[in-house]
């Protein structure tokens, strides 16, 4: 479900055509709590808020963005807020001395150019019980305190009937493009504080504002500091929070003091782990850290040239991946998730290699509409690859590092078996597919496998001086596979090939001593990779030695029993988008 996030939308549309996207992960992330306070008695009326009303917190500095013409201040924002949600501007009702229950509306919202991560929708489940606790005990801290620079405009929180705050969770480039748009710099922050509340509108409900976090920016902040993202973005909640009740670090060193001292009281009254960010930007500064040097040096552009700027790195240099069963689905198809898994695993870095039963043409064909084949794509003709079960290896820049051809004799022996028994035969010659006649079967291996289209050559002794054959392929039902042509090519090939199953409705023939695995490990030593930095993911009985080489082997759920058996862990099956829970799951 896609929803327009109020205020970002709003500020985001004086500078752009169109609104960013941010997806409600769903209904259990909108909180709705009721808090007992006891509203204050005062009947002074709370002052008109200063025109400082978007804050931005940087790694060093905290920026106030200036009420000009040119752009919508917040107060604009609020009242637009308000009058979508049709409230009538009343007079606020006096506090009573009795108790009264304060309904907390917390929305914890992810923007959709974040991917859908187990972790990051653990931590919005999370915010979801976590913030209505941060403001429960903030609010608090208003009534039984006194502060000498907070801008003391919401004091008397009890005087209103329920309070909203929203909290996105976004990438860098999102709250990049809020600096730039605001502050006229071009860079990522760790959070942004954005205020609605508009006091002289006398609105039963106060609406605190939004909190915008950039995940990636506090992976790294948690990283450097030694504690979890959670932990850090518990951190960035509280500092958010603190900026939308008037505190401001930025005006004076006795405010920076006032606002880091509430920090830590917050902190250490929820339970949270961490300092506060004010004490640790201090401290970040203080010992060198990387991340606080000029944002706008060589540092981070080399940082953000290499992609070490996404927010989780990963766990693995390298995920090999089968096709049939596996990233292709059981019509045959890629799903958009498992492509935008794929693209996620390239952009933080890592290399996705094919290693199948597939010709190298008919993978590029795959992919191609995916716009995922070239230089920086998943297949090319210049990228390395696992191909006809390790019968045709390339390595870098596409060139052929190894390349096995099945005995002829053997090949002339499954072609007349073909003629004599009426069962379709296809020969796999590098990018070529020959049959010696029609049938549907034959025809499927293009229509559905994508293979190259057979092409038929009638004559058995034509079709052998036609090209080298790699691998042989018989097709028929699942049930005359496994009960007559595979116990009859087991034993008749008797020691000079061998056969292999990939799916239930074909047999493969290839030559002994080779398999899809000694293939992936002869691209490591030619890559000069170790076992121990890939990832593999399979389905078939073909993929059994690929997974047990690899650190992680994960099998899809649909696959043979052997090859869960071998496994590492079981995933979801193809049709569940198995490859893209595997990419999001294990490898970051």
């Amino acid at each position: 479900m896609r929803l327009r996030f109020s205020s970002i939308r709003r500020l985001l549309s004086a500078t752009t055509a169109s609104p960013p996207h941010i997806r409600h992960t769903s209904a259990m992330f909108a909180s709705s709590v009721s808090l007992c306070f006891s509203p204050s008695l005062s009947t002074t009326p709370p002052s008109l808020l200063s025109p400082s009303k978007c804050s931005v917190f940087g790694r060093s500095r905290f920026f106030h963005l200036p009420l000009t013409e040119d752009r919508i201040s917040s107060r604009k924002l609020g009242a637009v807020f308000a009058s979508q949600r049709e409230y009538r501007k009343v007079r606020r009702k006096p506090a009573k001395s009795k108790e009264k229950e304060i309904e907390l509306n917390v929305k914890i919202c992810i923007e959709e150019g974040l991917p859908d991560d187990t972790e990051i929708l653990s931590i919005a489940e999370m915010l979801r019980l976590n913030v209505p606790m941060a403001m429960k005990l903030a609010f608090d801290g208003l009534k039984d305190s006194e502060y000498k620079t907070r801008d003391p405009t919401i004091t008397d929180v009890g005087g209103f009937e329920n309070v909203e705050l929203s909290v996105l969770l976004c990438n860098d480039d999102f709250i990049c493009k809020l600096n730039k748009d605001w502050r006229d710099e071009d860079h990522p922050t760790d959070v942004l504080s954005m205020s609605q509340h508009i006091p002289e509108l006398k609105l039963p409900i106060l609406m605190l504002g939004d909190i915008v976090i950039s995940v990636e920016t506090a992976a790294r902040q948690a990283e450097d500091r030694g504690h979890t993202l959670l932990d850090e973005i518990r951190i960035l909640v509280v500092h958010g929070l603190l900026h939308l009740l008037g505190f401001d670090h930025e005006i004076s060193d006795e405010a920076e003091a006032e606002m880091e001292k509430e920090e830590e009281l917050l902190l250490k009254s929820l339970g949270w782990k961490g300092k506060g960010l004010i004490h640790s930007t201090y401290e970040a500064e203080t010992n060198g850290n990387p991340f606080t040097d000029n944002l706008e040096g060589e540092l981070v552009k080399d940082r953000r040239k290499e992609g070490s700027l996404r927010f989780y790195r990963p766990k693995f240099s390298f995920i090999f991946c089968d096709m049939d069963g596996t990233l292709l689905n059981s019509k045959g198809q890629i799903t958009p998730s498992t492509a935008n898994a794929l693209r996620e695993a390239l952009s933080r870095g890592m290399k996705v290699v094919i290693a199948t039963g597939k010709a190298r043409p008919s993978v590029i064909d795959v992919f191609r509409p995916l716009d995922l084949t070239g230089k920086d794509g998943v297949v090319s003709e210049a990228s390395p690859g696992v191909f006809l079960q390790g019968l045709l290896v390339y390595g870098r820049q596409g060139r052929e590092i190894f390349r096995r051809n099945l005995d002829p004799d053997v090949c002339r022996e499954i072609l007349l078996y073909s003629l004599e028994s009426k069962v379709p035969v296809v020969a796999f010659c590098e990018g070529r597919c020959l049959s010696l006649f029609d049938h549907p079967l034959v025809d499927s291996v293009h229509t559905v496998y994508h293979e190259p289209k057979p092409e038929i050559i009638r004559s058995v002794e034509k079709l052998l001086a036609t090209a080298e054959i790699q691998k042989m392929i018989l097709l028929d039902t699942a049930d005359g596979i496994s009960t007559t042509i595979r116990p009859y090519w087991s034993e008749a090939t008797n020691g000079r090939a061998k056969v292999v199953q990939a799916v239930p409705d074909m047999l493969e023939i290839v030559p002994p001593a080779t398999s899809k695995g000694s293939g992936v490990r002869m691209l490591l030593d030619h890559l000069g990779v170790s076992p121990k930095e890939i990832m593999a993911i399979g389905d078939g009985e073909n993929d059994i030695e690929m997974l047990e080489l690899a650190s992680l082997g994960v099998a899809l759920s649909n696959g043979a029993e052997k090859t869960k058996a071998v496994a590492n862990v079981v995933g979801a099956s193809n049709d569940e988008d198995g490859v893209a829970d595997a990419i999001y799951r294990y490898a970051f």
